[in-house]
């Protein structure tokens, strides 16, 4: 799963009535959300390139990523090292297999952004955010610029690129409150082509340590 946004206050947040999207923003932004409220699992390569401002180097990873409604996500992290992230209902998995270690913790899902939840054809995009059409050379799609309408601690602003024939997201970067930036680009796409529940379940091998913080927290 991507490194959670640090918490901190929130720079500047855009004004809470902000002015009309751009029709042609509008219409992708709509597109884009449509998709997403259709796909019943998707199943993508990605590359995460997170920029550190205050060490000014960016850390790279490469793995796969894998979703079925409603509510299970699977990160699979094949390279600097192998890792595994779940999200299965109200509750996140995390295995590092060479720490040789499973933790489980809550989460509230009821308290993600829209950035966040419209993956999972949820949230409206226009309700928590200001929405304007980006300037970028290098992008393969339409960069979306997305500003918080209210004070937000955990980002400052989030960018889509989004392929403008499909309506599918490339790239999606979060810009930290203290400036860095987590860039996740989707590779190679694929859509409601069946997946099970069962590619979301944990069998970590014998001798594994599991660290189960939903009970110590009850």
């Amino acid at each position: 799963m991507p490194p959670a946004a640090k918490q901190g206050d929130a720079s500047v947040a855009a004004s809470a009535t902000p002015k009309p999207m751009a029709p042609e923003v509008k219409t992708l932004v709509d597109r884009m959300q449509a998709f997403y409220e259709k796909t019943g699992d998707f199943k993508a390569g990605f590359k995460q390139d997170y920029k550190y401002k205050a060490f000014r180097r960016t850390q790279t990873s490469t793995g796969t990523v894998t979703y079925k409604k409603p509510g299970l996500m699977r990160w699979e992290y094949e390279n600097p090292s192998k890792r595994t992230f779940v999200l299965a209902g109200n509750k996140v998995y995390m295995h590092d297999p060479e720490a040789q270690t499973l933790s489980v913790a809550a989460m509230d899902t009821s308290q993600l952004s829209a950035s966040v939840t419209f993956l999972f054809g949820q949230g409206k995009l226009a309700d928590e955010f200001a929405i304007t059409k980006g300037a970028c050379k290098d992008c393969k799609g339409t960069l979306l610029v997305l500003d918080p309408l209210k004070n937000e601690p955990r980002f400052r602003q989030v960018r889509l690129e989004v392929d403008p024939s499909t309506a599918q997201v490339l790239k999606s970067t979060v810009v930290d409150p203290d400036g860095s930036e987590n860039t996740i680009a989707f590779l190679d796409l694929k859509t409601n082509v069946g997946i099970s529940a069962d590619s979301f379940k944990l069998n970590p091998p014998e001798g594994t340590r599991v660290d189960d913080f939903t009970k110590k927290a009850q």
